[in-house]
């Protein structure tokens, strides 16, 4: 589902948190990568065209970019409900039973947290690898850049949409209880 769902709007905070701020700040910062790339692209074509003269490593740093800023947004898609998927089911039952809804989201979040558990496990290891050997992207002599600081994203990335899907396990969970009403 690419909307998002009433009740997970209303879980938005009116003054977000020092978590959300954080969230909401790597997503501005994905954002402007983004912008980034498009000078670089288009200060590519143009040096290729107009000049003659392409700008070096640019395939690379798109590359190596487009994996750091799915890291960099993916938290904050994921705190405000558009993370992809199909839920119509689960819209039906959050009428008819909202806390049985509330218990399958929960579990929902809850494979969404494993997920980015299991992630990070594996990523922490190639993290320190890239560190600890130099690696880098690109051709010796032309362009090459470090991949540590991307490989450095995604770990951060990771750990930080296992928080975000914890803490709308939490919401859930409480949901579920009865504990907060679906209007909170």
């Amino acid at each position: 589902m690419s909307d998002a769902r009433p009740d997970q709007v209303a879980q938005q905070p009116v003054h977000p948190g020092v978590f959300d701020r954080l969230v909401i700040g790597m997503n501005a910062l994905g954002s402007f990568w983004i912008l980034l790339l498009v000078l670089l692209v288009t200060s590519d074509a143009l040096g290729r065209t107009f000049l003659n003269h392409p700008i070096e490593g640019t395939h690379e740093m798109i590359q190596i970019s487009v994996v750091g800023i799915v890291f960099m947004q993916l938290a904050d898609t994921i705190r405000t409900g558009r993370l992809t998927r199909s839920d119509s089911i689960l819209g039906i039952i959050d009428l008819r039973r909202p806390r049985v809804a509330a218990a399958m989201q929960c579990v929902f979040y809850l494979l969404g947290a494993a997920f980015m558990g299991i992630g990070l496990w594996g990523s922490v290891p190639l993290l320190k690898e890239a560190i600890d050997r130099g690696s880098y992207i690109g051709n010796d002599g032309i362009f090459t850049a470090p991949v540590w600081p991307v490989k450095t994203i995604i770990v951060v990335g990771l750990a930080v949409c296992l928080v975000q899907f914890l803490r709308l396990g939490w919401t859930a969970f409480r949901r579920a209880q009865g504990s907060i009403s679906d209007a909170t």
